[in-house]
């Protein structure tokens, strides 16, 4: 069998000395990534209500997400290969990471059945059915071309009762082994490189986790993630077995916490020792008229806001945020307004940048764990 070597870099570059917070750098084919860092989930090869120009130039994203399930459905796997791969098709011409699908599998698909095989599950668009094993869904995301690339697993419940949860991350061990033996037996189709992200699973049980992180550390890929949390367990939880794991991942390889989250939730998973993260919240919610801030969370939908013509955020470096009033954005987000979806989407995306940015430099200075102490209080605040 030919290996084809992934040639992703890691260099660890401050450690906070309060917490287990830490600054490092990514290097893909695709640019560098300054971590700790938060992702844009480009669900469907788009960010929703966003530009590309944006990306690079107002929020300043250094990375974004694709999903497998969704780009597998529509457009399909032929467009995508006649552009060149998800960076020619969209434009995007920094990293991409590629989710493997599996949550969409257990969370859209109604119909659907997992055996050692793989997961047989119906379109939610059309209802055709469709098979992913741990061989297609590598073979599937060479096709889209990410940068970086996740294990195909079984993501479960939040409640999950034990006997299920063990059996899941058995299996999930087992398809993680025929993930690596077909991705280390393809080549990229692009002509750069691509690396493969194990992910470790357990619920919110301990041992399955510890069990679990030992596994993916033992394969001894180039990153690795944590999977099935934010999934509806209280935060306490969510904050414990993220400890746990971080403990057992190697240090000098990146740690990415899929689907998470909420400001506070990303500045105390920093200080837990992981440096990426992804959420579709600060997207999904300001199409909702939720604002994250610098002071606390707005629902500019909120009849106080009527006759606000403050900024949205005056000391922002968006252009929008100082441009357009709190009292405008109330009244396009209250009409359904499109424009309204864009400034607020800008604003979010723009501020979670800033705030791992922030963290970012606050761990180089030595300064996080105040700093953090600091904002958690402030970010929770509704406004």
């Amino acid at each position: 069998m030919t290996i084809f070597g992934a040639r992703m870099k890691f260099k660890l570059q401050a450690q906070d000395p309060l917490s287990k917070a830490r600054a490092g750098e990514i290097t893909t084919d695709h640019g560098s990534i300054q971590t700790p860092i938060f992702m844009p989930v480009g669900t469907a090869g788009t960010v929703k209500a966003v530009h590309q120009h944006e990306l690079k130039n107002d929020i300043q994203a250094q990375i974004i997400l694709g999903n497998t399930y969704h780009l597998y459905l529509r457009p399909g796997l032929d467009v995508l290969e006649s552009a060149g791969g998800l960076h020619k098709f969209n434009g995007w011409d920094g990293p991409i990471l590629t989710d493997s699908g599996g949550y969409q599998v257990y969370s859209l698909s109604e119909v659907r059945k997992i055996k050692e095989e793989g997961v047989t599950f119906r379109s939610h668009i059309d209802g055709s059915k469709h098979l992913f094993t741990p061989e297609n869904v590598m073979d599937i995301q060479r096709t889209i071309g990410a940068d970086i690339i996740m294990a195909f697993d079984e993501c479960t419940p939040y409640p999950c009762d034990y006997i299920y949860a063990k059996k899941s991350i058995e299996m999930t061990h087992r398809w993680l082994k025929r993930c690596c033996e077909r991705f280390d037996s393809t080549e990229p189709k692009y002509g750069y490189s691509q690396t493969l992200f194990p992910i470790v699973q357990g619920s919110v049980y301990k041992d399955l986790r510890v069990k679990s992180a030992e596994v993916i550390a033992s394969f001894e890929r180039e990153g690795n993630a944590i999977g099935g949390l934010s999934v509806g367990e209280p935060a306490e939880e969510m904050y414990a077995m993220t400890e746990l794991v971080c403990d057992i991942l190697p240090a000098q390889k990146p740690r990415y916490l899929m689907g998470v989250g909420t400001p506070v939730n990303i500045l105390e998973n920093i200080a837990l020792g992981v440096d990426m993260f992804d959420c579709v919240m600060p997207t999904r919610n300001a199409r909702n008229g939720m604002l994250f801030t610098k002071n606390g969370i707005i629902n500019i939908k909120n009849e106080k806001w009527k006759n606000d013509f403050s900024a949205i955020e005056a000391d922002s470096d968006l252009a929008s945020d100082k441009f357009y009033t709190k009292a405008y954005l109330r009244h396009l987000i209250h009409s359904g307004e499109m424009l309204g979806a864009q400034i607020a989407t800008l604003h979010n995306l723009h501020f979670y940048l800033w705030l791992v940015k922030t963290a970012r430099e606050k761990i180089i200075s030595g300064e996080f764990y105040n700093w953090k102490k600091t904002m958690v209080d402030r970010l929770a605040q509704r406004l």
